[in-house]
């Protein structure tokens, strides 16, 4: 392949609109157009949810919602995914902003794309890889129960504030006397209707082996559409009734979002300083104050992203690098229009996927409609009232909680159940961040402790001439911290044998380190000299090296390719070798005989020499 070839594939891998642009056309535009309003409408209502969410003002959840939609369709490789707010990344983001201000979560953004860049720039993607299925269900799940607990308090009109899972339930329990009706009921109520326009989409109005009329089908479509835009219908709804409250002079009986900043957002840098409390908060102190958040933000949003990516691939292979560069990208730039930490939204997506989008254009549409509605729509969302925006929260994080995997992870394997349950409880008493590195410190935990305490197989065998030796197989690869472990293993079999030859068999062993063989060595060295034979079997060349390297010209390690080699040679040695023993053993013992000999002599003497 030529040097041209290889950068018209390069800009291909890296930048796929060059390869789907040039093949668009107008029908694939009128289907990406469907879905782009379509998920328009869904984001609207979710992104001024999900901002209040973050501990920020609505408009912000908008100014998050639309520069992702025109970066993904640039560099993106999904044409299902949507990129903007979440729930997941506006409660993270809560986390940062509560007791502090805006700059905190879209430097929160700005930083996160940076680590993400980094982390394509190095390959870094694999570090997914150690957040596991157990943890990634306990996390979820904790954090959309913390999500539904966070929304109580709009949920029931009651003004409290509150930081963390156990100190909003207390607060909500010590103040329900304070609930107020007309929001309780609007709120349950948008929940219910939530819930039942999620089911319209399913209910069909032909028969299973009948075949629908032209009539079906687009009442069947404007079921469909009905239920995947429920969030907005809803919200029009309560909002509607809110300003006609308002209009006629009696005043609206629901708490209300407030004021919505109209206008597009300012693009400038994102801040390195801020100021808090009359106070100047320099660039070192705010990355201080995020802590840990910096590097977990990021990752989980990759996680996040690359999962949905696997999700709607549809047989193709996802390139996990380019996800990560294109999800930074989208931080990068949002941050630029004060975005908060932004990511792929499966409940997006999926209707994005639904509305039959053909290519990663419908983005622009998706993104052209908030653009519009921050420009024309900002003075209505201050009648949208909040507990149906918290319904809307609800409904969405709800279906988060995967207790459906607790009972085929009990089939399967118990141990992950910890780390699940590890992870949920610890996210929800001390913060999702600290939650997650304990899921993942237990899980780490899981994966060394074989390499610790690696399983050992002891048998024993007979050669066809009927002479016993041990055979002893460690279950995996040799290093430091299993070396003790094993070298006890051996010896303590050694001295169970009786002096019969101990085999290891090393074809587990695909690794060793220099500590393990410092441990081999010390092993042949004491089977030496107890004149007991000690052989290796079926090890490799690479380990073997490893091995060799400590050995001295005293201790040599006997090794054999096979098992067959192996047995002949204990046959053809085993009498010289119990000779050898014998004699070692009565040389010692006629040792001893001497020792206590002279010592009794010696004892008489100085007897002798006290009496006189």
């Amino acid at each position: 392949m030529g040097f041209k070839e290889t950068s018209c594939h390069y800009i291909k891998q890296r930048i796929p609109m060059t390869e789907w642009g040039p093949k668009y056309n107008s029908k694939k535009f009128i289907s990406d157009a469907i879905a782009g309003i379509t998920v328009g409408l869904t984001v609207m209502p979710q992104a001024l949810a999900y901002a209040t969410l973050g501990g920020l003002e609505p408009q912000y959840g908008l100014y998050s919602a639309f520069v992702g939609c025109f970066v993904y369709t640039i560099f993106g490789s999904c044409k299902d995914i949507t990129i903007g707010p979440t729930a997941l990344m506006a409660l993270m983001t809560y986390q940062q902003v509560i007791g502090k201000n805006t700059d905190y979560a879209i430097l929160l953004c700005f930083l996160s794309g940076i680590v993400q860049v980094l982390m394509a720039v190095l390959n870094l993607g694999v570090l997914v890889d150690f957040i596991s299925i157990p943890v990634t269900v306990g996390f979820t799940s904790a954090t959309s129960v913390i999500i539904g607990a966070s929304q109580l308090k709009s949920l029931l009109g009651i003004k409290v504030s509150s930081s963390g899972f156990l100190d909003t339930i207390s607060k909500v329990f010590q103040n329900l006397d304070k609930t107020r009706l007309s929001d309780a009921l609007l709120g349950f109520g948008c929940i219910v209707i939530l819930m039942l326009l999620r089911k319209l989409k399913d209910l069909k109005l032909h028969k299973e082996d009948a075949k629908p009329t032209s009539n079906q089908k687009i009442l069947q479509y404007l079921m469909w559409l009905v239920s995947t835009s429920r969030n907005a219908f809803v919200v029009i709804i309560c909002s509607t009734v809110a300003y006609l409250y308002e209009t006629n002079g009696t005043g609206s009986p629901f708490l209300l979002t407030g004021t919505v900043k109209p206008g597009l957002p300012d693009v400038k840098l994102p801040p390195f300083h801020t100021v808090v409390n009359n106070r100047t908060v320099e660039f070192g102190e705010m990355l201080s104050d995020l802590g840990s958040s910096v590097i977990l933000v990021p990752i989980i949003a990759v996680l996040g992203n690359v999962a949905i990516a696997k999700a709607f691939a549809s047989g193709t292979i996802i390139d996990a690098t380019q996800e990560l560069f294109t999800l930074s990208m989208c931080n990068v730039i949002g941050s630029f229009f004060s975005s908060m930490p932004i990511t792929g939204s499966f409940s997006r997506s999926a209707v994005n996927h639904a509305s039959g989008v053909q290519t990663p254009f419908g983005g622009v549409i998706t993104g052209l409609m908030v653009l519009l509605a921050l420009t024309f729509l900002t003075p209505y969302f201050a009648f949208i009232p909040k507990a149906s925006l918290a319904a809307v929260i609800i409904s969405a994080v709800v279906f988060m909680i995967e207790y459906e995997v607790v009972k085929p992870m009990w089939r399967s394997s118990k141990k992950d159940l910890i780390s699940t349950f590890a992870t949920f409880v610890f996210c929800l008493i001390i913060g999702v961040e600290y939650g997650i590195l304990v899921g993942v410190g237990i899980n780490i935990i899981f994966l060394l402790y074989p390499s610790a305490r690696p399983t050992v197989y002891v048998e024993k065998i007979k050669t066809a001439g009927d002479i016993e030796y041990m055979m002893i197989t460690p279950g995996n690869s040799l290093y430091f911290p299993a070396v003790d472990f094993i070298k006890t293993s051996v010896g303590k079999a050694g001295v169970d044998s009786k002096h019969s030859p101990i085999v290891v068999d090393c074809r587990f062993i695909l690794g060793a380190d220099f500590t393990a063989a410092k441990g081999i060595s010390a092993l042949i060295r004491d089977f030496s000299l107890r004149k007991q034979p000690l052989y290796f079997l079926n090890t490799r060349q690479e380990v073997l090296a490893v091995f060799q390297g400590v050995l001295t010209e005293d201790f040599k390690l006997k090794h054999f390719g096979s098992k067959e080699e192996l047995e002949t040679f204990i046959e053809e040695h085993h009498n010289t070798h119990e000779l050898d023993r014998l004699l070692g053993e009565t040389l010692d013992r006629q040792l001893d005989e001497l020792n206590e000999v002279y010592t009794n002599g010696d004892n008489k003497l100085n007897h002798r020499k006290g009496k006189f």
